[in-house]
């Protein structure tokens, strides 16, 4: 028995894969953090760059809520009470008090009868989505869904699957009409907020173009919607894509690990929809929940998001979000509108995105560029995401750094 032989195999891939520019290479790892200082927001230090410290343009945290006093009080109390694991699935006696509260809480945030928390998002979409396919459905997709819905919808086996252009609603309605008679149900899935653009669904529309065609198919049209770039930093109030568009998905998919500065995943829907997964979805019945202090730091999360406290982070992060963007604007950098934290630059051309992400991060600052073939040719970009934890000074400074590139 030997490695030998395929280890080679790996080898070819893994140059294939720096050769194609998409490898993802050595992990920056960091080992302290700066705490804000002179109407800056915090900074970050990284293994191998001595006393270097980085402003962080590239985390999901984007009210800046894993450090918060409230969050980790609430995990260190249920750390003292409960351990540090669940020790089981939950099924068998890995359901703690703070995980039946934390479902109850997100099931209130959303509006919905029931939620059920999972151990992350990927895993949420991947254990959850299969759950509402059968070998008589359609599954109808956007083209710039996230690798997680791509994966899962792989898995399910549906008897046929539809890509429509990215928010292309005629695209879609052509979709759902023509199929009718063909299929028994319809499962259209998309991104509330898309992950590499912070553009958003239209939800309203993609709900009324289902409402339209749902008649001509016998076990109905459902819609799932991922929104985990969305929930807790979109909407007047955090409730994401839903809130903003005035849409409500049947199935809501969302992550503990983004806004809320926790961990884990989860979805809300009717309780006859949660009580079915629960017995059928195999990443929730066969794998450990979150930590019972997870759980715990989450719902003080939730508790701070629907507050004043949560509304002014919130504003705050809009307030940030639009100073980069009208900045970028200014200095004739290529963006998308919006009201979302992810805020893109488009670059469109390898060569330069890879040099761009080299000089901001010459300039301690840290951020994530997306080339070919991780995105199509021509859309190459670098993602900057904005927290509530940056400042004015950050956005400035950052501004400037990127006044200096030469194009």
């Amino acid at each position: 028995m030997s490695l030998t032989k395929i280890e080679q195999l790996f080898k070819a891939k893994l140059a294939l894969l720096q050769q194609q520019g998409i490898s993802k290479g050595n992990e920056k790892i960091i080992t302290g953090r700066k705490a804000a200082i002179d109407g800056f927001g915090p900074r970050y230090f990284l293994d191998g760059y001595r006393d270097q410290a980085f402003l962080r343009m590239n985390s999901n945290s984007y009210l800046g809520l894993t450090e918060h006093p409230q969050l980790i009080q609430a995990e260190a109390e249920a750390v003292e009470r409960f351990g540090t694991g669940p020790g089981a699935v939950r099924f068998i006696s890995g359901t703690y008090q703070s995980h039946v509260e934390l479902e109850k809480k997100l099931a209130q945030f959303h509006g919905r009868d029931a939620a059920m928390i999972m151990s992350a998002a990927y895993a949420t979409m991947i254990g959850v989505l299969p759950q509402f396919i059968s070998d008589e459905t359609l599954v109808v997709s956007d083209a710039l869904n996230h690798n997680c819905i791509i994966n899962a919808i792989r898995l399910a086996h549906p008897v046929r699957k539809e890509v429509y252009a990215h928010a292309d609603m005629k695209a879609l309605d052509h979709i759902l009409a023509a199929n009718k008679g063909q299929v028994r149900r319809v499962c259209v899935v998309t991104d509330g907020i898309f992950s590499m653009r912070g553009d958003h669904a239209s939800l309203d529309q993609i709900n009324s173009c289902c409402q339209r065609h749902e008649a001509g198919y016998e076990e109905g049209i459902i819609t799932v919607v991922d929104d985990s770039h969305g929930v807790g930093a979109f909407g007047q109030t955090g409730r994401g894509t839903e809130e903003y568009c005035g849409g409500k998905a049947d199935i809501l998919i969302a992550t503990l690990g983004k806004a809320f500065g926790v961990n884990g995943g989860y979805v809300a829907a009717s309780s006859v929809v949660i009580a079915y997964l629960r017995e059928t979805a195999p990443l929730y019945i066969y794998s450990n929940p979150i930590t019972p202090a997870e759980a715990a730091a989450a719902i003080a999360a939730l508790d701070i998001v629907d507050s004043q406290e949560g509304l002014g982070l919130l504003e705050k992060l809009r307030s940030l979000s639009e100073r980069l963007r009208t900045g970028l604007e200014r200095l004739d950098f290529e963006t998308l509108s919006g009201e979302h934290p992810i805020v893109p630059i488009l670059v469109r051309d390898t060569e330069k995105t890879s040099a761009l992400v080299s000089h901001l991060f010459a300039h301690q600052i840290l951020a994530t560029g997306l080339n070919y073939p991780v995105v199509p040719k021509g859309g190459q970009e670098i993602r900057l995401q904005v927290s509530a934890e940056h400042t004015e000074k950050d956005v400035d400074y950052l501004l400037s750094v990127l006044a200096k590139f030469n194009r």
